[in-house]
């Protein structure tokens, strides 16, 4: 070997596409409303900022085992601690479900249009990436299954979906698990779940307390609006909770996200509040679109805190990018993912969908 050789990254690390968060500054460096990431425009329950403000120690590690969040995540939905695992936001436990149960050789299974971080994810732990079309944006359980054989080890799937905001119901969930081989994990990922009304709950979590193999993944980066925190939780058999306690980092979750998180699980009140405004807000922008249909403007169905806006006549999702952005806002364009002709709109106060509305109005106006 040449004195002169460097370390030389793995092939399948060459292999990944970085992840790119949404931007929050146009193009000439001016700051813009971030609607380009999916935080919650109520801000954070006042009794988490309470608990971020408190005084503590740095000096400390955190817990390493998060029991009380634990202890608290499960009064509330109903699980036994033991089977819930805390991560640096759901992130860190989607990638460690691909680093415990695939390697190189494995395949790891995701719809076309889902989250960039699945494909990372699967590159990362050195398995292949298998992308399966999407039926009209959202999810096909029947195309999932099909393409399952020997080698696949775990399906991922968001549910909500983000960047469409498509869900699959209760039935179909249950329909893609059955169809699964015991021994490919299915990871759920849920977060948008809390944006879902209640009564139409996918019932995600309790396939995972009956099933073992599946993981089901929450943060509270979105509706709980502690996404610089880094937190988030996953829950599913003792098996898959032991795996991912094996590998991932021993002080995860730092003493001011764990003391926000349970504060914030406490102030029910605020994600009840944050949930009927996004209803609201979310339908309403959908009408504007909709009364844009013959410009080619089209919303994907959502159940998230966003909108997949398809420009696919008069007005190019370019041309609306730099219309919104000169109005003072970004929004998420997509080509890097397959979607050059889609924006993705988080859902923002009244007034914020209101300006955007305003925008492609007028474009419309400006198209005829």
């Amino acid at each position: 070997m040449p004195d002169n050789a460097a370390p030389q990254m793995k092939p399948w690390i060459a292999a990944i596409h970085a992840y790119v968060p949404g931007k929050s500054k146009s193009a000439d460096g001016k700051s813009l409303v971030k609607l380009s990431a999916n935080e919650n425009p109520l801000g954070t329950s006042a009794a988490a900022l309470e608990a971020l403000a408190a005084p503590r120690q740095p000096r400390d590690y955190p817990d390493p085992d998060s029991v009380a969040l634990r202890s608290a995540i499960g009064k509330l939905h109903g699980i036994d601690p033991a089977r819930i695992v805390c991560g640096t936001g759901s992130d860190e436990l989607l990638n460690l479900a691909a680093q415990a149960f695939a390697g190189p050789g494995d395949e790891v299974a995701f719809s076309r249009y889902s989250f960039s971080v699945y494909d990372i994810a699967a590159r990362r732990c050195g398995a292949t990436p298998v992308e399966v079309a999407d039926k009209d944006y959202g999810t096909d359980v029947d195309g999932l299954l099909a393409a399952v054989n020997d080698q696949t080890r775990v399906v991922f799937i968001a549910n909500p979906n983000n960047p469409t905001g498509t869900f699959i119901p209760r039935a179909e969930l249950e329909r893609l698990h059955a169809g699964l081989p015991s021994d490919v994990l299915l990871v759920v990922d849920r977060a948008y779940a809390e944006y879902v009304a209640p009564e139409d709950d996918d019932g995600a979590l309790e396939l995972a307390a009956r099933a073992d193999n599946v993981l089901v993944t929450h943060t509270f980066s979105k509706i709980y609006g502690l996404a610089g925190e880094r937190v988030g939780w996953g829950t599913g058999a003792p098996g898959i909770i032991d795996a991912l306690n094996r590998i991932r980092g021993p002080f995860n979750v730092t003493l001011g996200a764990q003391a926000a998180a349970l504060a914030a699980l406490e102030d029910q009140d605020f994600v009840t509040s944050s949930r009927e405004h996004n209803r609201k807000a979310r339908a309403d922008f959908v009408t504007t679109v909709e009364a844009l249909g013959n410009y080619g403007l089209r919303a994907v169905p959502s159940e998230a805190n966003f909108v997949l806006v398809l420009f696919e006549g008069d007005i190019a999702a370019e041309d609306a990018l730099k219309s919104i952005g000169d109005a003072g806002y970004a929004v998420r364009h997509l080509p890097g993912q397959g979607l050059p002709q889609a924006l993705r709109i988080t859902i923002g106060t009244t007034q914020q969908m209101e300006d955007i509305a305003s925008v492609l109005r007028t474009m419309a106006e400006d198209a005829r």
